[in-house]
C-alpha cells in the first residue's frame, strides 16, 4: 500500500463516478485488516505510527468513496478542476426558484413528520434524477465544467434533506 496513490487507486477501483459498491466495500474490510493498529500493538514504533497512518488513510478514502456527492468532488479535484464551491455561487434562476419552492414545503410541513417524509422522498428521487445526470457528465462525456455545476446543485439538494433530517429529529423529541 501507498500513501501516494489516489484512493480509487488504494481500493483498487477505476477513477469513475459509478463504482461497485460491494467491490468498495469488500475492499474496505480487506485494508482494514491489513493494516489495523491492532495487529501491530506489539510492534516496533515506527511500525504502530505507520499502520496508523495508514488506516486512517483508508477510512479516509473509503467516507469519500462511499458518498456519491464527495465522489463526485474528488474525481473533479483529480482531473484537476476546482468546483469553485466558495467563490462560485451562481447558479440558474430555476434552480434557485425550485430551491426555494422546496424550502417553503419543507417549512409548512414541519409540524407533520408524513408530509416532511414524503417530501424527502420527493427530493431523493430528484437527487437521483441529478446524480444519474452526472454520471453521464464524469464517466461518460467527460464535460468537468458541466459536473462543475451539477455538483453544486446536488450539494442544494444534500442540505435540504439534511434539513429535513433535521426537522424530523426535532418533532421526535
Amino acid at each position: 500500500m501507498n500513501l501516494n496513490q489516489n484512493h480509487f487507486e488504494l481500493f483498487g477501483l477505476p477513477a469513475r463516478f459509478a463504482v461497485d459498491a460491494a467491490a468498495l466495500e469488500a475492499r474496505y474490510h480487506d485494508l482494514q485488516r491489513e493494516v489495523h493498529p491492532d495487529r501491530f500493538a506489539a510492534a516496533p514504533e515506527i511500525e504502530r505510527r505507520a499502520s496508523m497512518q495508514l488506516a486512517t488513510r483508508v477510512n479516509e478514502a473509503y467516507q469519500i468513496l462511499k458518498s456519491p456527492l464527495r465522489r463526485a468532488v474528488y474525481i473533479l479535484r483529480l482531473r484537476g478542476v476546482d468546483p469553485e464551491f466558495e467563490t462560485n455561487t451562481a447558479m440558474p434562476p430555476q434552480f434557485l426558484i425550485e430551491q426555494m419552492s422546496w424550502r417553503e414545503r419543507i417549512e409548512e410541513g414541519s409540524e407533520d413528520p408524513e408530509a416532511l417524509v414524503r417530501l424527502r422522498g420527493g427530493l431523493r428521487e430528484e437527487s437521483a434524477k441529478i446524480y444519474e445526470k452526472l454520471r453521464g457528465q464524469l464517466d461518460e462525456g467527460g464535460d468537468d465544467e458541466a459536473a462543475s455545476g451539477t455538483t453544486r446543485m446536488l450539494m442544494f439538494y444534500e442540505k435540504l434533506d439534511g434539513e429535513i433530517d433535521d426537522k424530523l429529529a426535532e418533532l421526535e423529541t
